[in-house]
């Protein structure tokens, strides 16, 4: 069975997720067989397997850190918010329904054995298992029945590594308070503290670090930088989101739906030289951008509802008469149509009328399609013609089905890597593009011509500018995150953790 370390964290966001990632490139680098593990992820960054199971992207980062292929068994449970109050629930890939918070609470607890097969699966496989914890192991009104942080680690039987954000400041007192609200057994499996996020000279910081294993009786195993990687984020708590992004050449604005999922599917355009990549939530930031960007959403019409009363609508709408190219994804696809019809409540019921831009009526279903894709771009007139017969790879998750009127021109061919179906995909007419697939731009060249094409078109020569492997280039920032972690971790001591296990 494969020896084990949980990574749990004071709160939300203090980098649990890169700290996993970054001890699995370690491992693999060392010559061990490492995969990532978190019982239950919530997030609406998710990503579809080889075998058609949708599990979160968090893992998913950290499988390709490993150097593995992501399976399901590495998030067994994945939380997909669509309301302040509920999820869907997705189980070993699978929706398993719509749960309010309380229901899901109580009902939880019956998913241990999922989680403990999906685990011993893993631990038969590999040498090493790296486990993600979420949030707080101290948040006193959710220990009941914890799943995923002290109840994954006794599951496992796991020592922890306590990670503490220094950056938003209270550190100290982070690391402190968790300690002192877990019980006795719970703190005897914490073998190690990180301080994360750390910028300046730690010499500064070392007078604190003595006196905080003074107190808590256990050791600080690294004090680790604030580091800027182009790594896939987990959730909407992600940091770009706040970034005030300077408009460059080529300007492209995302469109920030309150329920904003797989946005990572415009990553790469960051990579660009002379491309300002731009989240925006009012009219007033939107501005004159080159390309407006609409993002899956885990409730669409309501998202779609809210991009109305924002006011945003109306001003996306004036862009694409000014000729602004508009691509929607997903749940930004169907928003671009005519009609959303909701008659089985997948969301929220009803029928809402689209923003009119794509001749394509909307009907949301109860089976959510599921499906790895390969394909190319068709034939393409106007600003995006430079991207006909690009290829891709991507993958669709939706729960709806879109029918096309009219003037609609099919934009895209794929063939589903499951079942070897071949299907024409997504819309386009005139400026206005849409499609169900996922990581349509990673591949090749296609953001490089995009970027292109719109310099063209505003009179500007791009054609230098440099084409992004987007895959060598995770590669490479997975090498960069461990060689960091090695400088600043004491992976002495962290062997000696995995080594020994939980004991004392």
């Amino acid at each position: 069975m494969a020896k084990t370390i949980m990574i749990q964290g004071t709160m939300s966001n203090v980098g649990k997720s890169l700290i996993t990632a970054g001890l699995c490139r370690i491992l693999k680098q060392d010559g061990y067989k490492t995969a990532p593990f978190k019982s239950q992820n919530m997030s609406l960054n998710s990503y579809i397997t080889k075998d058609g199971l949708e599990m979160g992207r968090a893992q998913v980062m950290q499988a390709e850190a490993a150097g593995i292929e992501p399976s399901v068994y590495m998030n067994p449970i994945l939380l997909k918010p669509s309301s302040d109050t509920g999820s869907q629930v997705i189980v070993n890939g699978k929706v398993l329904g719509n749960m309010s918070a309380r229901d899901y609470f109580a009902y939880k607890k019956t998913l241990i054995p999922e989680i403990q097969k999906a685990f011993d699966a893993l631990s038969r496989e590999y040498d090493m298992i790296v486990i993600e914890g979420a949030g707080s192991p101290a948040e006193i009104n959710l220990k009941q029945d914890d799943i995923v942080n002290m109840g994954m680690a006794e599951l496992a039987n796991a020592p922890v590594l306590l990670v503490g954000d220094i950056d938003r400041g209270g550190v100290f007192a982070q690391l402190t308070g968790t300690m002192m609200l877990l019980t006795e057994e719970e703190q005897k499996r914490v073998k190690g503290m990180i301080i994360n996020k750390f910028r300046g000279d730690k010499t500064i910081l070392d007078p604190g670090v003595e006196m905080l294993e003074e107190k808590v009786q256990i050791p600080v195993v690294g004090v680790t930088p604030y580091m800027n990687l182009e790594l896939d984020d987990e959730d909407s708590l992600s940091e770009k989101f706040d970034r005030k992004t300077k408009k460059e050449l080529v300007d492209i604005a995302v469109i920030r739906f309150p329920r904003i999922s797989n946005f990572t599917d415009f990553n790469v355009f960051e990579l660009i030289p002379n491309v300002s990549l731009r989240y925006v939530k009012t009219p007033g930031e939107l501005g004159d951008p080159d390309m407006i960007l609409l993002p899956g959403s885990k409730n669409t019409i309501e998202d779609l509802l809210w991009l109305r009363q924002s006011g945003l609508e109306n001003m996306i709408l004036k862009e694409a008469y000014r000729g602004t190219i508009i691509f929607g994804i997903c749940g930004g696809y169907q928003m671009l149509g005519e009609v959303l019809s909701d008659p089985h409540h997948v969301e929220t019921g009803g029928l809402v009328k689209g923003m009119g831009l794509l001749p394509i009526d909307t009907v949301f279903s109860k089976q959510k399609t599921r499906s790895r894709v390969k394909g190319r771009f068709l034939k393409l007139d106007g600003d995006l013609y430079p991207i006909s017969g690009a290829p891709f790879e991507g993958y669709e998750i939706h729960m709806g089905i879109s029918s096309q009127h009219g003037n609609a021109k099919p934009l895209t061919f794929f063939e589903d890597k499951g079942n070897g179906v071949t299907k024409l995909c997504g819309t386009w007419v005139g400026n206005v593009y849409g499609t169900y697939l996922h990581g349509i731009f990673d591949l090749s060249d296609t953001a490089e011509k995009i970027v292109r094409a719109i310099g063209e078109k505003k009179g500007i020569d791009l054609s230098d500018a440099p084409a992004t492997d987007y895959r060598q280039l995770k590669e490479d920032q997975y090498d960069l995150l461990a060689d960091e972690l090695r400088k600043h971790l004491d992976m002495e001591k962290i062997y000696e953790i995995l080594h020994k296990g939980a004991e004392d």
